[in-house]
């Protein structure tokens, strides 16, 4: 019988124990994981660079950086509302004409009718949630498709509005209405260089910010899972200081913060939180993922459906009320391509073409980038043809990248 030949292996750790992860290795994983939002996010810092140095400075002016956020504000409103239908596994094409026609409808019942102003923006947030309901009924409950509803929506919603101005303007608006898109907080405390309230607003914000990342740090560690290493971690808590700061200063040495811009700060907490942590976000998410899996596992997908689509309601209604504030009118071509604006935000921001991936603040990462890219080409005096084939050329290489990572995923 032969001799039994034992081999040792080297020291190995015991069962159940695991070896910690080098710096390096958990920085790639990181990374790995949120590809579409850090690649956006390098992405729209690039673009900002270029810009600041292709115009002498002027982009990252404070007057210009108060610009980029009035010009750009509702079709981040929209860009939010359409993230959330494209995680459902839809499509809406109808906001940018529902948009148009609850600014007309707040034109008619303003100027024309007398309407007190804040009974008019209530009541056009009210048409925004039936407008999204009844688009929702059908898609949800009838089993017609996005696409075909909110298609026919546009074409209805389009018309109504010429039905109420015809192709006349509407205006001008009571100025409490106008402030909800040109007003800037009131100046408080001693005068200085800076406006005293908007650095208050930005050290609560960056005091919230870093608490926040601490806390996903600790949650993290609770459920064992791996983190950044404590120097790069300190690294990544200085970074978003430096960013929150040069932002804060760059508003306080202008006018202060707009309002516009409280508002869109609102929707993105509100909304981020809603879709990491409540159930229905939950939902959301795993309806746009495996419909027929998230049916099997008690997910109501009829009913979340069609909250989905009276949310987008109510934001297109929001995003028509901030654009004819900007304007001061209700005109007849507003809301033209907003649909497709807010679509590519949400798809440059990492949405998914089959649903189920993507964030709210990757929608408003994607908004930025097309807005960045909108002021910057118009300071150097690129023609709108141009930028128009750029604007495509950058949503294609967002979708080709989605599809690579899913080839790549599944090889």
């Amino acid at each position: 019988m032969p001799p039994v030949t034992t081999t040792e292996s080297p020291k190995s750790s015991p069962p159940g124990a695991r070896s910690a992860p080098t710096a390096g290795a958990v920085l790639l994983e990181s990374a790995r994981r949120n590809m579409r939002q850090y690649g956006m996010l390098i992405a729209l810092a690039l673009i900002v660079v270029l810009f600041e140095i292709w115009t002498n400075g002027v982009l990252l002016m404070p007057n210009n950086v108060t610009n980029l956020v009035l010009q750009n504000s509702y079709i981040l409103v929209l860009g939010i509302g359409m993230m959330i239908v494209i995680i459902a596994g839809h499509i809406d094409l109808s906001v940018g004409s529902l948009a148009a026609f609850v600014s007309a409808a707040c034109a008619v019942m303003m100027v024309q009718h007398d309407v007190p102003w804040v009974l008019a923006l209530v009541l056009a947030l009210v048409i925004g949630a039936i407008a999204g309901a009844w688009q929702g009924f059908w898609i949800a409950y009838v089993g017609i498709p996005s696409f075909i509803v909110t298609l026919a929506g546009m074409l209805l919603f389009r018309g109504g509005t010429q039905i109420l101005l015809g192709s006349r303007s509407l205006g001008p608006f009571p100025e409490g209405f106008q402030k909800i898109s040109t007003g800037y907080l009131p100046e408080i405390g001693p005068a200085s260089n800076y406006h005293n309230l908007t650095l208050l607003l930005g050290l609560a914000l960056l005091a919230f910010a870093l608490l926040q990342e601490v806390r996903d740090r600790r949650r993290q560690k609770s459920y064992d899972l791996d983190v950044l290493p404590r120097n790069l971690f300190l690294a990544k808590c200085v970074a978003l200081a430096a960013a929150v700061l040069a932002f804060t200063f760059t508003l306080a040495s202008y006018r202060g913060v707009p309002v516009v811009l409280l508002l869109l700060a609102a929707l993105l907490i509100g909304f981020g939180f809603v879709m990491r942590n409540a159930i229905v976000g939950r939902h959301v998410y795993a309806l746009g993922g495996n419909q027929a899996a998230a049916k099997l596992s008690g997910v109501k997908d009829k009913r979340v459906t069609f909250l989905v689509f009276v949310n987008m309601g109510v934001l297109a209604a929001l995003a028509g009320i901030v654009y004819a504030a900007r304007l001061n009118a209700g005109v007849p071509q507003a809301g033209m391509n907003f649909e497709l604006e807010a679509i590519a935000a949400a798809f440059i921001g990492g949405a998914s073409m089959s649903g189920g991936v993507g964030t709210v603040f990757g929608a408003v990462i994607g908004g930025l980038v097309l807005g960045v890219l909108n002021n910057g080409m118009s300071l150097v005096g690129i023609g709108t043809d141009y930028q128009q084939v750029i604007k495509g050329l950058v949503l294609l290489a967002a979708v080709g990248f989605d599809v690579y990572n899913k080839r790549k995923v599944g090889s």
